[in-house]
Parts: C-alpha cells; structure tokens; sequence
C-alpha cells in the first residue's frame, strides 16, 4: 500500500504524485516538545523546522517532501536524512525566478523526483491521474476571513475556524495552494500522440510524463508567490478581495520574512487585520483563542450578535472579569448604573477565585442569583465559569467599559497581571484595532510585582518612589529575569531606589509606546487594569506617547464593568 506523502510547502508537487496514486497531505503538526529536534539539529532553528523534525520522527510517518524554499527546510533535510528515520524522503530543489530557465530547472526536480519516487513505490506514472487531481483556483469572493502569512499550525487553523462566525480561508505559504487546472491542450495532445503511436509504430508518442511535466513547472511557479520568491508583486492581489470581511496575519518566531509583509501591509489596509505570531507549538493556545474572538467580535459587532430575553421582573446585570491577578465583579442595573462591585485577588484557581467574587458582589447588592438577568464573563478565565450565561473577551468588554468611564478616549492602555494591551476605539467606543503582548510578563503587572519583590518594597510604596527621582537610569532588559539581575547590580552599586524604580516605568512604558504604534494610537489616552492605579507608570507612560494619560477610580473595574454594560445592550 502507498503511503501518505506529507509535505510543508505549496510548492510541493502533489499533482505530479497524485499521478503515481499517492494521497498527499500538508503538515500542520505542532509538536508538545522540541527535546529530540533540539538533540539533533540546533536550539535556534524556527519553531516550525523543529515541529517537522519532530512530526517526522513519528513512526506512522512514512515519506515527506519538501522544498528548499528556506535555510530551515535545507537543515530539516539534513537531519532527516542523516536519521534515515523516513521510507521515503526528497527535497524539491526549488527556484526562486520564474523565468525560462527556472521552469527548465524545476521541470529537472520533478523528473529527478519521479525516479526516486518510481524506485521506491514501483508504480508508474498515469497521466489521466495526474490530470483529475488539480483543483479549480476558483477565487473566492463569498464574506469570509482570510488567513495570510506563514504556515498555517494546527492550533491557529482551529482557533479561527471556532472563534469566528464567518468561514475562514487559509492562504498562508502553506495553505495557499493555486495551481492552474491543466490545460484542456495537454490532455488532448497525449491522447492524439497516443492514437498516432497506435496507428504508427514507426512514429514514436511523446511521453505523456515528459508533456505534463513540461507544462506543470511553469504551473507550480505561476502560483500567488510566497515571501521567499523573487517577485512578491502578486501578493498585493490577496489583502483587499471582494467578500473578505478582515485579514488574520500569521508570522513565525524567529523568522522576519513575513513580519516585514505585514508591516507594510497594515500600513494602508483596506480591510480590518489582526497580527498573530506562533512559535511551533501549542502554547499559545489560549491567547489565540482570546485574540482571534476578539478580533471576530470587532468585525461582527457584539449587540448585534447577542441577544437574551429581558424578561419581565427588575432587570440586574452581572459582569465578572476572571484574571491572572484578580477576579473583578460588577453588577449594573437597567440604567447601567454600578449598584456593587468587588476586587478579589484571583488565587490558585480560577473558577473558584469567580465564585468568592459573585457571592460577594450579590451579598452586597443585596440580590441573589436568581435575580441575576443576565451574567457575563470575560478575562483569560472567561470559559471556567460555569454559572455564567454567555462570555466576551477582554479586548471588547474593556473597550465597553473604557468608554462609560471616559467617553472621549481615544485609546485604551491596559497592563494587566500577565498582559499588556493597546486598543484603538471609535467616537463610540466600538474597536477599531488592538495589539496584545502575551508572550510573557515584560512591562505587566507580575513584571512590576516581581521588581518590587526583588527590592523588598511593599507594593504601594513602590508605585509612587519613583516620582521623586533625580537621575535617569536605563534598564536594558524586559525580559523579566534580566530587568531582576540589573536591578540587584543597580541595588549593589548604591543606585538611589527612586531612580531604579523611575528607569523600571520608563522601561514599561517603552513596551507599551511600541504596542502603540502598531496601532497608530492617538489621545486622548485612557489607562485600565491594575497597574492604573501605579501613578509612576501612569506617568511614564504619558511622557513617552507625549500627552497625558487619564485613569478612573474604577480603572481596574473596567473589563467587568464592559461586560455587565453589553449584557445590558443585549437584552431585548
């Protein structure tokens, strides 16, 4: 029996193996550990090289092709084939130029592949197969969001397709897949020069592998080009189509190709686009998930896709905000005017952290759960808690919320206990744009937490020392390990406390200046979560977008409030 042939590149001849009856598959692995990669390639090799290697290594895993479209794939190569793990391994030596000579050159892989191929699966080569295989590159044009970029992992491919309402096409470097149907010509000349040899023994036929091989090269180059092509002039023809609703950009860790791409492409975008980055494994899981809802809530709008029944009896709406620091509750009436809140400190576990918050909030509205209209939760814990009737993320509710406490914001600046945002809004409050940093604690509040830690200084106190500084002091790290050892060297050198603390604001509000201008922030300016109420950051931060930053009293409420006041807007 033939096995699956897997590969990772639109540029993969599948069409030409499907003529050999092979079933081909694109790779979307994500492995749960790069130990054996790391063993046997490099601890810098992209995330995606490694999740191949690992994907490879799988024993039900029998033939992968690939192409050098990249220094990663040549190395995956390498390693693979020094393992001699695989039945059946081959790279495709792959062109970057589309000219004569190119497809002259690619069309000598492809024949070069067949051998190696016909050796191994001792099968021979139908044309009608080949030809019966492609897939009409139809353009879509149906409402839909479009996934470009990079390789398209599992984890993403799923987060979108659950968190979005509209259908979601993949047209990544590996899911982008357009090949020219086969020319009816092809066809017909094989089957004449067939009949002539039949007729004519002395005239010999063409061979039909050699003709469509001829052809498919210049085929398989023809194709929207990725980012490692020559000529990207054609990808302009993806952001901008008839139907597409909004743009999800993928990019790789560690790799800049596509990172440049969207860099450009955001600048002028015709249509709503979101960045996402992955690094090869499922670790990211839950912020995707938080992002791409967010962003699917910014392009359908919330009031018009919820909708629950007001009832007849006095109307209470109940927020709860579930995060990594706190668990935040709020409850509003028909009004939307807050009639108790509470701020609880989230704990060991999520879920329970949620149920202490809305028993005390109802103990001190003085309702019970039954008299609840509606519940509605949000926060990276959002999905444990299960008395809630619906659930919204962050991005949205605290866009909400921002926008009853400071009307005329402009942009929300929110540090949280394990993430920083920066959320663009309309002159109704609605998102237009937000960038996430979720890919550790650099410049959020657990960062902050653990440098006041490290100077054993009590939390408050650290919030206002660096007010009083006198020389500037420039901490070069985020990364939260690193900014701790300056921080014990500045300590150790008799660095005066204000000015260590005053450069750890500074080094904040520079991570959140460069979140800013992803999103082309603009004041006024609003600060919300936890880390509104340190007025050294607050401050910091404002000098460093060059004007004021306003905060509320309520600032930390912000994402439960958003989540009770678009509950309310969802009853009818």
């Amino acid at each position: 029996m033939t096995p699956t042939v897997y590969y990772p590149c639109k540029y993969a001849p599948i069409e030409l193996l499907a003529g050999y009856g092979a079933a081909c598959k694109p790779v979307t692995y994500e492995a749960t550990s790069f130990e054996d990669a790391d063993r046997l390639a490099h601890p810098n090799l992209c995330g995606f090289g490694k999740s191949l290697i690992a994907f490879a290594l799988k024993p039900e895993v029998k033939a992968l092709v690939l192409t050098s479209c990249c220094d990663v794939m040549r190395r995956v190569y390498d390693v693979l084939d020094a393992e001699q793990c695989l039945d059946f391994l081959f790279m495709v030596d792959l062109p970057h130029l589309t000219g004569p000579a190119e497809r002259a050159r690619l069309a000598s892989e492809l024949e070069r592949l067949t051998e190696a191929w016909e050796r191994y699966s001792g099968e021979a080569f139908d044309v009608g197969a080949a030809l019966s295989s492609f897939e009409p590159p139809v353009a879509r044009q149906d409402a839909r969001v479009t996934l470009l970029g990079a390789h398209g992992p599992e984890s993403l491919l799923k987060a979108a397709e659950s968190a979005f309402d509209l259908p979601v096409e993949n047209l990544t470097c590996t899911g982008g897949r357009r090949v020219a149907s086969p020319p009816a010509s092809l066809g017909r000349a094989i089957r004449e020069e067939a009949c002539r040899e039949n007729c004519d023994a002395s005239t010999p036929a063409p061979d039909p592998k050699e003709a469509f091989i001829g052809w498919y090269a210049g085929a398989l180059l023809d194709q929207t080009p990725c980012l490692r092509m020559a000529d990207i002039s054609g990808r302009q023809n993806l952001i901008g189509t008839p139907g597409q609703r909004g743009v999800i950009y993928h990019t790789m860790k560690f790799c800049d190709y596509y990172g440049f791409e969207y860099l450009m492409a955001s600048q002028d975008a015709v249509v709503p686009m979101i960045k996402v980055e992955t690094d090869g494994t499922r670790q990211s899981a839950g912020q995707l998930s938080t992002r791409l809802k967010a962003f699917d809530e910014t392009l359908v709008g919330m009031t018009d896709t919820l909708k629950f029944d007001k009832g007849t009896g006095p109307i209470y709406v109940l927020g709860v905000d579930s995060g990594s620091t706190s668990t935040d509750a709020v409850i509003v009436d028909k009004d939307g005017t807050p009639v108790a809140t509470v701020i609880l400190p989230t704990g060991a576990k999520a879920t329970e952290s949620a149920q202490r918050a809305i028993d005390s909030v109802l103990e001190k509205a003085g309702l019970t759960r039954d008299q609840i209209t509606l519940a509605v939760a949000t926060g990276y814990g959002r999905d444990s808690i299960p008395t809630m009737d619906t659930s919204i993320t962050e991005i949205t509710c605290h866009a909400r919320g921002a926008h009853a406490l400071c009307p005329e914001a402009m942009t929300i600046v929110d540090i949280g206990g394990q993430d920083s945002k920066v959320i663009k809004l309309d002159e109704d409050g609605n998102v237009v744009n937000f960038v996430m940093n979720d890919k550790c604690a650099a410049g959020t509040g657990r960062f902050l937490e653990m440098m006041a830690r490290t100077m054993e200084l009590p939390l408050d106190e650290f919030c206002t020392q660096g007010l009083s500084w006198k020389h500037d002091v420039k901490i070069s790290s985020m990364c939260t390990v690193f900014a701790e050892s300056e921080v014990v060297s500045l300590v150790a050198d008799d660095t005066p406390v204000p000015d260590i603390i005053h450069g750890l604001d500074r080094s904040v509000a520079s991570k959140i200046t460069s979140l800013a201008k992803r999103v082309k922030a603009e004041p006024p300016y609003l600060m919300t979560g936890g880390v509104a109420n340190n007025e050294g950051v607050v401050t910091a931060i404002g000098e460093a977008l060059g004007a004021p930053v306003a905060t509320s009293e309520d600032s930390q409420l912000c994402g439960a409030l958003g989540a009770a006041l678009l509950g309310l807007e969802a009853l009818v």
